[in-house]
């Protein structure tokens, strides 16, 4: 277990090198007049030229320090490794806040366990979510913890324990097609009368990390992709709170996070639907 403990750490310091690199290219060399590249699910589903250089860099330097691992990113990068471990990475998470310069975007690495070709069932063992703007780096590994490093200080994440929903503070997200929207906005209008409030961030990984934090009491959000959650996941788990993963309905899942309490309160709520 010793070991395992050291190869998880070795991969936290890889995650955390390779987010602030990401994360200070997105920032130092975003062009000006940066606009839409490409689009994905919808119209307003984007991809900008520095998601793509973003990935590019992940995938040149995981392919130099870890020739014989996986990976997979947002943006298509696709890899399968040899050695049981496959790197899990969003370039921006947080796209749209990026295009607008809404400071609240983030790169996301994760290395995880687990059979590729499920990467809804692969495991974070280690992993890093940088916020550029800030200078916040959440990091840690399975077993040693959730910390955040601003600058030279680093110190331990407790996530909330607490279990009245009504004095919780919510977070989620919505979707990018209309309709689903609409459908995620009727959910939480009868949840909103309930809790103390809700914030809607924009970015997953980030969101993930404010429950690792105790920003956010607990937080669900549906439709959610591995390179959405898996740094995030990890950071939740190793501070105490927990992660339920369900069914919303084939192909889409409901990603709910906070303490145990407020989990399994909200869980039914969010995923009879």
């Amino acid at each position: 277990m010793a070991d395992d403990l050291t190869d998880f750490a070795t991969l936290e310091t890889i995650a955390r090198d390779l987010a602030l690199a990401a994360g200070r290219l997105i920032v130092d060399e975003r062009p000006v007049g940066l606009g839409v590249a490409a689009t994905k699910s919808s119209a307003t589903d984007v991809v900008t030229e520095m998601d793509r250089r973003s990935e590019q860099l992940l995938q040149d330097e995981l392919t130099r320090r870890r020739p014989d691992d996986g990976l997979l990113g947002e943006e298509g990068a696709s890899t399968v490794g040899t050695s049981g471990i496959t790197w899990v990475v969003d370039p921006i998470d947080g796209t749209v806040n990026y295009l607008y310069q809404l400071p609240a975007y983030a790169v996301s690495v994760a290395a995880c366990t687990g059979d590729p070709s499920q990467p809804e069932l692969l495991e974070p063992v280690a992993g890093a979510v940088y916020n550029p703007i800030t200078g916040e780096l959440f990091h840690g590994h399975r077993g040693g913890g959730a910390h955040l490093s601003i600058r030279e200080v680093t110190q331990s994440l407790r996530a909330s324990q607490e279990g009245d929903l009504s004095l919780a503070l919510l977070g989620t997200g919505f979707g990018y097609e209309a309709q689903i929207r609409r459908r995620q906005g009727a959910l939480l209008a009868e949840l909103i009368g309930d809790v103390r409030d809700v914030r809607r961030g924009g970015s997953a990984a980030l969101d993930l990390c404010s429950v690792a934090a105790g920003r956010l009491d607990v937080y669900y959000e549906s439709g959610l992709n591995p390179w959405d959650r898996a740094a995030g996941q990890l950071l939740v788990q190793e501070a105490g709170g927990v992660v339920r993963i369900e069914d919303e309905q084939p192909g889409r899942l409901m990603v709910i996070a906070g303490s145990p309490a407020l989990v399994d309160e909200l869980a039914p709520r969010v995923t009879t639907r």
